[in-house]
């Protein structure tokens, strides 16, 4: 690790030229000048922006990628592919899970996310037994954070029925299936080995709809009895089935029983939401809790589109993920956000709002700060007391060509459809040179030799195993 130096820099007063980041021995930033030399720093040239936080991830769902994409004679929705995912499930082991998240996590940080929230359901063995080490699964995943140089914030899911209601779990849930007493055990024994760092952990609800009503604040308070500011995730108002069936068992919509019943603060994140009303949108906002965001996911499973016009009228808080990684660019997601908002409104640029300003940055700044929120971590800015995350981006990749300042960001995140991020650091570590990440052929080997077996094992599945895209 060194100190870095950039010709080009966004800080929180805005774009800097000749920029000095000093970074500790624990990959934080010290202090930061403009305007100044290297000094022994090390010298990147081109365009230094913050790493792009991803808020949702279930990163064993990246070899699912491409698996699901078939017509069917009854039709198809979002639970057609779950379906599939429950299929996919039974032939994953530790040592499966750890190879593709190791794959994903080296394409994730290539395109210049930094550090990633995992959705982390995936918790028992095949049979619905938890493992010799209960949090083994989970092991296997900051394993891979570790192995690649991604920053992690790792939630141990709450899943504890299948329906609302308290209904039974199903079979293709049983991996997924633990007791209250079990899932915060997880918390404790993961909060007590990681710091805060590059890794850190949080707590997930899996959705309404897998946690009964009389245990939703009682596994939020013994969490939070151990991390008053634990990050506390949620999947909610993700399909119109869920809605109806929120309204059926309790006569109100899951944003609006969430924020009537449950704690919600600015610690929370709603994954999706992407069924709500506009007073929903505005208790949202009032809350201080992010929305997670999932543009080519939802895209992808036929959610729908979230009000994001609304949220920004209510200075709400939003930011991006990769979900189940049918994209792992953080410029995918955002542009595919833009572009559903324009879709649906017949207008143009309209995360920057009614202001006169980049919409790029505007999505930029919006991920980098609700990523923050998201994470529980001091990420999305470079500034003292936040991590050394850094992506560099190309001036000589043609989509930036003659490009300078905010309009560097707007044709990353709209210009082109290959990656101008050249370096990324992460805890002032160099992990990706020159477009390649420092561990991608031995986390191609691995995932391809994986994705080789599990094809065998489930050829109905037609495994994508085309490491490194």
């Amino acid at each position: 690790m060194s100190d870095l130096f950039f010709d080009h820099a966004l800080l929180p007063g805005g774009w800097a030229r000749d920029v000095r980041l000093t970074i500790d021995g624990s990959g934080w930033i010290t202090t930061i000048e403009d305007e100044t030399t290297p000094r022994g720093a090390t010298h990147r040239p081109g365009y230094a922006v913050p790493g792009v936080p991803n808020v949702h991830s279930h990163a064993f769902q990246r070899a699912l990628v491409g698996l699901a994409e078939r017509g069917s004679t009854h039709g198809d929705s979002f639970w057609g592919w779950r379906q599939t995912m429950y299929d996919f499930l039974g032939a994953l082991g530790p040592d499966d899970v750890q190879a593709i998240a190791t794959q994903l996590f080296s394409e994730l940080l290539t395109q210049g996310f930094t550090s990633v929230v995992e959705f982390h359901y995936l918790r028992n063995d095949p049979e619905g037994r938890p493992y010799d080490d209960p949090v083994e699964m989970a092991r296997r995943v900051l394993a891979a954070a570790q192995e690649t140089g991604l920053g992690i914030t790792i939630l141990p899911t709450v899943y504890r029925s299948s329906d609302f209601g308290g209904q039974a779990p199903v079979e293709g849930q049983r991996r997924f299936v633990a007791s209250i007493e079990e899932f915060v055990g997880d918390v404790a024994v993961l909060g007590a080995e990681l710091g805060r760092g590059d890794a850190r952990v949080g707590l997930a609800l899996h959705s309404l709809r897998a946690v009964p009503e009389a245990e939703v604040n009682v596994v939020v308070a013994a969490a939070r009895s151990m991390d008053p500011s634990l990050p506390v995730h949620i999947h909610v108002a993700e399909q119109l089935r869920e809605v109806e069936g929120c309204l059926a068992w309790s006569g109100a919509r899951p944003v609006e029983w969430l924020l009537d019943h449950a704690p919600v603060d600015e610690h929370w994140s709603l994954v999706h939401a992407t069924h709500v009303t506009t007073a929903e949108v505005a208790a949202i906002a009032s809350s201080g809790a992010c929305v997670a965001l999932c543009p080519m996911t939802e895209a992808n499973l036929g959610d729908g589109v979230f009000p994001l016009e609304e949220l920004l009228a209510a200075r709400g808080r939003y930011a991006v993920g990769t979900d189940s990684h049918v994209s792992r660019s953080p410029a995918a997601e955002l542009r595919m956000l833009e572009y559903g908002q324009r879709l649906v409104s017949h207008a143009r640029n309209v995360a920057p709002g009614p202001h006169d300003r980049s919409t790029g940055r505007a999505l930029l700044e919006a991920a980098w700060a609700g990523g923050a929120a998201a994470t529980g971590r001091r990420v999305g800015r470079l500034a003292p007391g936040y991590r050394a995350d850094v992506v560099l981006l190309d001036p000589d990749h043609p989509s930036l060509v003659g490009r300078s300042e905010d309009d560097v960001l707007d044709s990353w995140v709209f210009g082109t459809d290959e990656s101008p991020v050249r370096d990324v650091f992460v805890g002032g570590t160099w992990v990706v040179e020159a477009g390649v990440h420092r561990r991608s052929e031995a986390a191609a080997l691995s995932y391809r030799a994986v994705a080789e077996r599990l094809a065998g094992e489930t050829p109905q599945l037609q495994l994508d195993f085309r490491g490194g895209e």
